[in-house]
């Protein structure tokens, strides 16, 4: 098993990818401490996986107390940490134009300032252990513009430099930095990307042109995601940092 006895954080874990994840790094020999915002979405998780794998934790990663006190909670409950994929994030208003500055507020904390307080938090948890490996969520929308998405667009940019600058930092501590830059997935999130309007026809019309240009045809699935970050918690990736990995279907390659 690639990941026997390492100690993993995983935040958004409830749903989509990051519940992909914890199902990976679970069946890879991991104990996940399994951050979310939904106490039923954790709770199913327990069941699913078993209590002595699984630890569940309460929290809205939106709010900086709680996005640090969460990752002192995990480690508290895993008695160290090996591996943090900070997960979380939210599409974000579609404008810059009469721009909703709550709305704006809310998408740059939880896509940026929970990753960095995340981060910031586990790093002496890791230094202790004699290292790790900490793992972001971009997107494509973080390695090109996004016309539909500007706002998410500059997060993610942001998670980007956040990573290779983190990968540099943080090296002399034996700690390893990437980031995972998925395209669009069949998430609970997709609407907010596809169908900002609440339009079903507008919606469908904009997914099939972002398929259109995706070479392999067709949206990147959850746990295709998941795979990519496990190869990058793991020591197979182990001379691996500073690295923005698009798992895209050939997106970003043009």
């Amino acid at each position: 098993m690639r990941l026997e006895d390492k100690q993993t954080i995983i935040t958004a874990a409830g749903s989509g990818m990051g519940k992909a994840g914890v199902e990976r790094f679970v069946r890879e020999g991991a104990r996940v401490a399994a951050i979310d915002i939904s106490s039923d979405a954790l709770a199913e998780l327990v069941e699913e996986f078993g209590s002595d794998k699984v630890f569940p934790i309460v929290a809205d990663l939106s709010d900086p107390a709680q996005a640090k006190s969460s990752i002192d909670e995990a480690a508290g409950c895993l008695g160290a940490v090996d591996i943090l994929w900070a997960h979380a994030g939210v599409p974000g208003p579609a404008s810059v134009e009469n721009v909703d500055l709550d709305a704006y507020d809310k998408a740059m904390s939880l896509n940026v300032k929970s990753a960095t307080l995340g981060a910031g938090q586990v790093a002496p948890h890791m230094r202790r252990r004699g290292g790790g490996a900490i793992l972001f969520t971009a997107s494509v929308s973080g390695l090109v513009g996004s016309m539909m998405s500007p706002i998410y667009s500059s997060a993610k940019w942001a998670i980007v430099g956040l990573t290779k600058s983190l990968a540099l930092a943080l090296a002399p501590d034996n700690i390893r930095v990437n980031v995972v830059c998925p395209g669009l997935a069949d998430t609970p999130m997709k609407v907010g990307f596809t169908g900002r309007s609440g339009d079903p026809e507008e919606a469908r019309a904009n997914e099939e042109k972002l398929i259109a240009n995706v070479p392999l045809g067709r949206l990147v699935e959850v746990g295709e995601v998941a795979d990519a970050v496990l190869w990058m918690a793991s020591e197979e990736a182990k001379f691996v940092t500073g690295v923005a990995l698009p798992v895209d279907g050939g997106f970003t390659a043009k």
